[in-house]
């Protein structure tokens, strides 16, 4: 099979999409990705928050309108702190924690540890140091994060939310955190990961712990599923006569190293915005503007569900406190629908292909 490209698949000619959500009138931080300058301050707005309580239909609504839905407060606060306790008690032998300061803070040891040698699942390497990668591992499959996953709140949400009798969580979750000034995810939407599957389903965000705007969590891009889904129909006409296995391989030779889209947001939003300028049937009211890149204060308890084509990476870390963002990525289909089966057999693990 022909190997992954290093530099981000070109763009396919798109149409812009319309956006909803309003920022407010505190002030937008500013905010980079992996690579790249900060994003135009123009270009940057806050995502929409809704409440637990906010009528379903409200939510649903908001859901097919701007392709996500950030909720505040799901998880009780207590509970999202204490796996945050046992995650980073167990890593703390590798030097990741300043020294005197509690795991359930999560401060990086930015006075004598490289940045880059503390890359989490999703970074452009895992660490070399093989006890790094065993204890990433080992946090994938601890009865403590397992029992997490099942939280009832989280899982009643999502019922409620989908109208599923009953959710199926694939069984390949990935926790991971992003130190500060290390390297993380890079620009992507999920159904390049999980191509196998023919039915839709519905990703969970979860940050484990307090994360601000610029502390390395999550960026949107605002109303950007429509653009996934075009990226998506390019990828799939340019495979038309690979094998199945390639087709499906997000890392095939259209696809870069990491099966991100592009690691500068900055730029990527100055492309969106010169395709959609110049595709004949934009409307005049759209046509050459930029989209925005979408981001939150995020507290520990909230949750970010958003669907398979939402464009979306992490942020560079630069928290002030030197706060580690942790968090993590599940993926819920309806019990009986056609799931990626790759993703549903064993938990995440090193150079696994996936």
């Amino acid at each position: 099979m022909a190997a992954a490209v290093d530099t981000a698949p070109a763009l396919p000619t798109i149409t812009a999409s319309t956006s909803t959500s309003t920022p407010s009138r505190a002030e937008l931080p500013l905010i980079r990705a992996n690579e790249g300058d900060y994003v135009d301050p123009t270009s940057v707005g806050w995502l929409h928050a809704s409440t637990p309580d906010t009528p379903m239909e409200e939510l649903r609504a908001r859901f097919q309108r701007d392709g996500y839905v950030w909720i505040k407060g799901l998880i009780p606060r207590k509970d999202v702190l204490d796996m945050r306790e046992h995650y980073f008690r167990d890593l703390a032998r590798t030097g990741i924690l300043a020294p005197g300061t509690s795991p359930r803070d999560g401060t990086f040891n930015a006075a004598t540890e490289n940045p880059l040698h503390h890359s989490g699942v999703g970074a452009s390497d895992l660490p070399s140091e093989q006890e790094k990668v065993d204890l990433l591992a080992a946090a994938h499959v601890s009865d403590k994060y397992l029992s997490f996953l099942r939280h009832p709140a989280l899982r009643k949400f999502i019922r409620e939310f989908t109208g599923w009798a009953r959710e199926v969580m694939v069984r390949r979750t990935i926790l991971r955190h992003n130190v500060p000034h290390g390297l993380s995810t890079g620009i992507h939407y999920d159904k390049i990961f999980l191509r196998a599957g023919e039915a839709d389903f519905l990703t969970a965000w979860v940050p484990i712990g307090d994360c601000s705007a610029v502390g390395g969590g999550l960026l949107y891009l605002e109303g950007s599923s429509p653009l996934g889904r075009e990226i998506e129909e390019d990828f799939t006409r340019r495979a038309a006569e690979f094998t199945y296995e390639e087709r499906i391989n997000a890392f095939n030779v259209h696809m870069t190293k990491s099966g991100s889209i592009a690691q500068d947001a900055e730029l990527f939003a100055r492309e969106v915005e010169q395709r959609g300028s110049n595709k004949s049937t934009v409307s005049d009211g759209v046509k050459g503007k930029r989209p925005r890149w979408l981001v939150g204060n995020y507290e520990a308890g909230d949750v970010v569900f958003h669907d398979p084509y939402m464009i979306h990476g992490a942020g560079r870390n630069e928290d002030k406190n030197g706060r580690i963002r942790l968090s993590s990525d599940l993926r819920f289909y309806a019990e009986g629908a056609a799931a990626d089966e790759r993703w549903m057999k064993v938990p995440w693990a090193p150079n696994d292909g996936l």
